[in-house]
């Protein structure tokens, strides 16, 4: 972290039993209304689903057009995502989050039209689902890095578990009230509905009442804050856990989403109505386990909610591949919902508490990346399994190969607890410079003298410095030691620009602060470690000397 101590944090009362309560996020104001429109957007994304996929049968027979549908729905979040979790950090989030439903909005709208005028054609109807996509591609990051903001830290993942309760209950909702519609309107009034709930719920946006504190170093350039974001995911062991984990769940239970429309044929009298009836109760399994969620995460551990959620789904995919019974299905589907929900909430809280408010959006889109790539792989695969062998097959390798394989992740790299505290360290004094660069990378050399005996331990704490310097948006580290003097190491940090440099002052964290407390306690010289800054005014290529 920049050479500064940071200021002494104050404790925070221990919050009441009834703070813990799956229903205690909704006594915020603020949070109940976004929530609200949070739910009317899942509603809207379910309904356009439905509506598009119906549609494209209406305008060709060709498989493939109706099979692009889904490709194009789910593409822009491949594309967009990483830029769309750096826009929600760099800009003001409602403005972002009330322009995405103004967006989708529009799209809404123009779909509407095109089908009433008569105008609507297959690619017309993949490119304008392409750009509902983006819609949905922006907001979600910035959707997911706002929550924390409504709620206390100790109710954050109660509030993630109701918004887990919004996306099911839409899941059960949007597709029924979509076919009620086009069965006795037509697709375009759903695009319609779409239209008026996406502008309704951009003016619930209005009413909250949020000040944007613009950042006084002024706007990231996109590419430097996809690069930080990317950074700081990559030099975190936690992120890294969640995200094997995460990638790994979704891409063996897809499996059964994917598959289930040809498990409902297999149960007996099997038809659209109980592919429906086991959607309604996967989604109803997920919202009622809703509310034993903050038990269970009182009394285990994160890595024991996650095996025991995905083990449990694997076994009710096991169930599924081989039922013919259609209570047996339900009873079976349902379980598997409130496994699905417990597992992923729990990762989600993971991935949350675990990132600082100014990479929070970044952090999130990469979590959903994982999600949307592992389901659209894992859908590819297992339906090609399920070709080349047989549903059940599938979904029975599926069930055993998911267990295995996340039990070999949970015990390789175990769950070491949140390693890196996010807490902001305070403002810190900001280096005096008489002429700031204007251009030009910035290299910042400190000089330890540590005693030499000491050495393997100090390069071992280094190591932490170099991923914490990187996570803070370095743009390179490196350790040099002394030829002549075995006890003396220069830390080499190069920033991007002053402004970057200046940036990572503002991002420091409690766990920078305690680091550089331990790095310190090797310092033996008489006087503080010199600190040195210094403009690249040439860039040399190739590698650089490891020694001075």
């Amino acid at each position: 972290m920049p050479d500064s101590d940071p200021p002494v944090t104050a404790t925070a009362a221990q919050p009441s039993a009834d703070e813990y309560g799956a229903l205690a996020p909704f006594g915020h104001r603020v949070f109940s209304m976004l929530w609200g429109t949070w739910l009317i957007a899942n509603l809207c994304m379910w309904m356009n689903d439905v509506a598009s996929a119906w549609l494209m049968t209406t305008l060709t027979s060709k498989p493939i057009w109706v099979a692009l549908v889904q490709t194009a729905a789910t593409m822009p979040v491949f594309l967009l995502g990483l830029p769309s979790g750096a826009l929600a950090d760099i800009l003001d989030r409602k403005r972002f989050l009330f322009f995405t439903q103004v967006w989708v909005a529009i799209v809404g709208s123009l779909l509407a039209m095109a089908v009433f005028s008569g105008l609507m054609t297959p690619p017309l109807l993949l490119l304008l689902i392409f750009f509902n996509g983006i819609g949905l591609a922006l907001r979600w990051p910035v959707f997911s890095a706002i929550v924390p903001e409504l709620v206390p830290r100790h109710q954050l993942p109660a509030a993630l578990a109701l918004n887990g309760v919004s996306m099911n209950t839409s899941r059960i909702l949007g597709p029924l009230l979509a076919g009620t519609i086009i069965a006795s309107l037509g697709s375009a009034w759903v695009f319609m509905l779409n239209a008026v709930l996406s502008v309704g719920a951009a003016v619930v946006i209005t009413r909250w009442k949020r000040e944007h504190t613009p950042d006084p170093l002024g706007r990231e350039r996109l590419t430097g804050a996809m690069r930080v974001g990317l950074q700081y995911v990559a030099q975190s062991y936690h992120l890294k856990g969640v995200l094997a984990r995460i990638a790994i769940f979704f891409f063996h239970s897809t499996a059964l989403m994917a598959l289930l429309p040809l498990v409902a044929r297999n149960i007996e009298g099997g038809d659209a109505g109980t592919f429906t009836m086991l959607l309604a109760a996967m989604g109803a399994g997920a919202v009622i386990s809703t509310f034993g969620l903050p038990r269970l995460r009182q009394g285990f551990s994160r890595d024991r909610l996650v095996l025991t959620g995905a083990l449990t789904q694997a076994l009710t995919m096991a169930v599924m591949a081989f039922n013919t019974n259609l209570w047996v299905g339900v009873a079976a589907m349902a379980v598997c919902g409130a496994a699905w929900l417990t597992t992923a909430n729990s990762l989600n809280v993971s991935a949350q508490i675990s990132l600082p408010d100014w990479v929070r959006a970044r952090g999130m889109s990469m979590y959903q990346m994982a999600i949307m790539g592992a389901s659209a792989l894992g859908a590819a695969v297992w339906g090609q399994v399920a070709t080349l062998s047989s549903v059940p097959m599938a979904l029975a390798v599926g069930a055993v190969s998911g267990s295995i394989v996340m039990l070999f992740v949970c015990w390789r790299w175990p769950d070491r607890g949140l390693m890196e505290d996010p807490t902001p360290a305070g403002p810190l004094p900001l280096p005096k410079v008489v002429a700031p660069p204007e251009s030009g990378h910035v290299l910042v050399t400190i000089e330890y003298q540590i005693d030499p005996a000491q050495a393997p331990a100090f390069r071992a704490l280094m190591e932490e410095s170099r991923r914490s310097r990187l996570r803070q948006g370095a743009l390179a580290w490196d350790l040099l030691s002394d030829i002549n003097d075995p006890g003396r190491f220069v830390e080499v940090i190069e920033d991007a620009s002053w402004t970057d440099h200046l940036r990572r002052f503002d991002r420091a964290s409690v766990t920078d602060a305690a680091l550089r407390d331990r790095k310190m306690a090797y310092h033996i010289g008489e006087n503080p470690p010199v600190v040195r800054r210094a403009v690249r005014e040439t860039t040399v290529r190739g590698g650089r000397a490891d020694a001075l």
